[in-house]
């Protein structure tokens, strides 16, 4: 049930919803409506949203990606004095890059890391020596001085993957052509290191699933002091191929891409190491089981040893191995084990004592512990979530990382002592409470930028001290009358937050946005969903966005229900989904609706419900589980046939697809789809190479064979994120279009 007052607080505070949000909101002018159109242009109604933020070596500088005011898609380089907070522009993008056309495997690393529709300036990476900044732009390199001069270091009509300036400054290395290339920092003595690359063989680069869904983006690793590196070999041979019709506007472009469905074939993968010149290659002893995932590669301190995460094939099991660079020689340190299966993590750091940081949830819940020479040693515990390491200070024994320690609702920023114990002291919380943070810190561990949003103001980004105190605002983005979204303040919806008790007891966190309610008026209902396991929580303390600001403005409730199965809850809550999607997830996602049509202000019979990708599959679902519920339901690239998704992903909560007791034809939208009785919009991008296209064609031809209506839009060159300021207006006035041709006469309350 919501907490106590929650149906009070709706029903009696309309006048206070426009003006509770913030101090700032109490000041801003009459209220002007939004619109699609403003919605989605630019410049962005959050206010600036940097991408990439970084400390400078010496700690004096912050640099980050900037969007521009008239182009909220064009990123370019900028840099902000710690003392000052004088900013500057280090590189223009329009003015140093080409326009040249990216590659296809640019494209898709791009679609990988989500920021497909990005311009200009995507990444960069430091020198160590603070005074040069190594820029990609347009598939060829640059190198930033900080007085404002650029210099090319690579001028090639193929583009260059991957780039990375090596731990000691003097090399920078890039995939280009399947093969791993060096040059020398100053862009002289350029080098192939590797051989070989073919059509379906590549060194140096991250195979698609581990970009997908191992959050693995690189497949080179340099040592300190760039005595060695070490290199991914990638075989595609046996993974088969598909044909992906990229369908635009102005025709079809056909690839054929090597995609791992579900059950069949990965990707051989090696491991290499070698000198920075290409000489002295030893492979890695990875074991005599080829069927593997190359999870993570990191190195010692002293780069006398390498460190590799090998994860089994049912992901069961993580082995973490210590190789002797010189050798390949791989001892296993350690192995984790799970009945269903194993989340992968980033936090692994090498110590200076010899041994490590490592995360588990062997405690049914991810924390922290110091392994030395098979010690494990507790740093947090209790039933909570540690999610990333930001830092580690090892002269004061300090570890810094973000979790959820007083509610899954936020994130803060925490530290801990190195030493912990079997008892350890309780960390130390260095962010406010009421804001969701995310933090990144300098190779000292001295400094920290930390930004930060809640559900009532956009994301603030701040300067501080070791302690967490605020040195200085980096972009306040207050909330003001010269604010992008100052002519809305007046308006502005707040969120209540709320829980639900599901089926097994468990507690499900909500959320409700409103418009002024008027007393014996009911309202429709836009509910959202993404239901998944491993991302996409809707019920969290964090900017939303204008976009939901307008659908309350166009007077609908929105409304979204954290189900189980769903992550940052602990592994006993995620794993109720093994072998089990389209059951507990949708269960939850109804009882948020009976909740809902329990309350006076909403109208029944006008909730709709609306997801994209894992959120478009729980759409099919729940029609099909309850028609009746819903007046009707969009799904966006929808997941209908998970056979033809990929082995890490679908392998990882179903299992095989050829085992005896298959969880897949259950867990499928294709089965039932004569159940499906309201009114159905399906979307899809037709370029769309993560959830493909053919997952919308087949359930369009089940439904078309069976007689069921349904509506279609889709969208010609658009990937799996249809987006683009024009693009998104037309597919949100689709959607809406689509909900007012099919919502029932409103009610009055009884």
């Amino acid at each position: 049930m919501p907490p106590k007052g929650v149906i009070g607080k709706l029903l009696g505070a309309a006048a206070l919803l426009a003006i509770t949000a913030s101090p700032a909101m109490a000041q801003s002018v009459a209220p002007k409506p939004l619109t699609l159109e403003r919605v989605f242009a630019s410049p962005d109604l959050s206010g600036p949203q940097p991408r990439a933020l970084k400390l400078s070596p010496d700690g004096k500088l912050v640099t980050l990606l900037k969007p521009r005011q008239e182009e909220k898609e064009r990123y370019d380089l900028w840099a902000i004095d710690t003392s000052s907070g004088a900013e500057r522009m280090l590189v223009d993008s329009r003015k140093v890059g080409s326009g040249a056309a990216l590659s296809e495997a640019e494209k898709m690393q791009r679609e990988r890391a989500r920021i497909g529709d990005s311009k200009g300036i995507v990444a960069y990476d430091w020198a160590p020596d603070g005074k040069h900044i190594m820029v990609p732009l347009d598939g060829d390199l640059f190198l930033a001085g900080l007085d404002g001069r650029v210099t090319r270091l690579t001028d090639t009509p193929q583009g260059e993957l991957n780039p990375t300036v090596s731990p000691a400054g003097a090399y920078v290395s890039f995939v280009r052509d399947g093969n791993l290339f060096v040059t020398d920092a100053n862009g002289g003595g350029e080098r192939q290191l590797t051989k070989g690359a073919s059509e379906t063989v590549s060194w140096g680069v991250a195979e698609f699933v581990a970009q997908e869904e191992m959050d693995r983006t690189t497949g080179h690793w340099w040592a300190p002091g760039d005595r060695y590196i070490a290199v991914a070999r990638i075989d595609e041979t046996p993974v088969a191929v598909v044909t992906r019709a990229a369908i635009g506007a102005d025709g079809t472009s056909v690839y054929a891409q090597r995609y791992p469905k579900a059950g069949t074939s990965n990707a051989l993968i090696d491991l290499y190491v070698m000198k920075p010149d290409g000489s002295g290659q030893v492979k890695v002893d990875l074991g005599t089981e080829p069927d593997i995932y190359l999870a993570r590669v990191n190195w010692s301190k002293s780069g006398d040893t390498l460190y590799v995460q090998r994860e089994s094939r049912d992901q069961k099991r993580l082995d973490l191995l210590a190789v002797d660079p010189a050798t390949g020689k791989s001892t296993v340190l350690l192995t984790e084990r799970a009945k269903t299966w194993i989340n992968l993590h980033s936090n692994f750091r090498a110590l200076a004592d010899g041994g490590f940081l490592w995360w588990s949830e062997r405690s049914g819940h991810g924390h922290l512990y110091h392994v030395k020479a098979g010690k494990w040693t507790t740093l947090t515990e209790g039933p909570w979530e540690v999610r990333q390491v930001v830092g580690v200070d090892e002269g004061r024994g300090l570890v810094y990382f973000t979790g959820n320690r007083d509610t899954p609702l936020e994130d803060q920023l925490y530290s801990a002592s190195l030493k912990g114990g079997k008892r350890p002291a309780a960390p130390r919380q260095l962010t406010a409470s009421g804001w969701w943070n995310e933090a990144v810190m300098d190779n000292n561990g001295s400094r920290i930028i930390v930004s930060r949003s809640n559900s009532d103001n956009p994301r603030q980004v701040y300067l501080a001290d070791a302690a967490g105190t605020r040195l200085r605002w980096l972009s306040e983005n207050a909330l003001n009358a010269t604010h992008p979204y100052g002519p809305y303040l007046a308006s502005h919806a707040t969120t209540t937050f709320g829980t639900l008790k599901a089926e097994d007891g468990s507690t499900l966190h909500t959320k409700i946005m409103t418009p002024p309610l008027e007393p014996g008026k009911r309202y429709p209902v836009f509910m959202i969903h993404y239901g998944g396991p491993g991302a996409g929580r809707q019920v969290t303390n964090q900017w939303g966005g204008a976009l939901n600001q307008y659908l309350v403005q166009q007077g609908w409730i929105v409304y979204a229900v954290d189900n189980r199965g769903t992550p940052d809850r602990g592994k006993a809550f995620e794993d109720q989904i093994y072998k089990a999607m389209g059951t507990v997830e949708v269960e939850d996602q109804l009882a948020g609706a009976k909740w809902l049509k329990a309350q006076p202000f909403v109208d029944p019979a006008r909730i709709a419900t609306y997801g994209w990708s894992y959120g478009g599959y729980m759409t099919l679902k729940l029609l099909q589980k309850s028609p009746g519920t819903f007046m009707a339901g969009i799904a966006g690239a929808p997941v209908t046939k998970w056979e033809l998704y990929d082995t890490h992903y679908t392998e990882r909560y179903l299992g095989d697809p050829k085992a005896k007791d298959s969880a897949y034809p259950a867990s499928g939208a294709l089965e039932e789809t004569d159940a499906l009785k309201d009114p159905l919009l399906l979307i899809h991008g037709m370029s769309d190479d993560n959830v493909v296209f053919d997952n919308s064609t087949a359930l369009m031809a089940k439904m078309q064979g069976e007689a069921v209506p349904f509506e279609t839009m889709v969208y010609p060159g658009q990937t799996h994120r249809v987006s683009g300021p024009k693009v998104s207006v037309h597919l949100w006035r689709t959607m809406l279009d689509f909900l007012d041709r099919h919502e029932p006469k409103a009610k009055e309350a009884q």
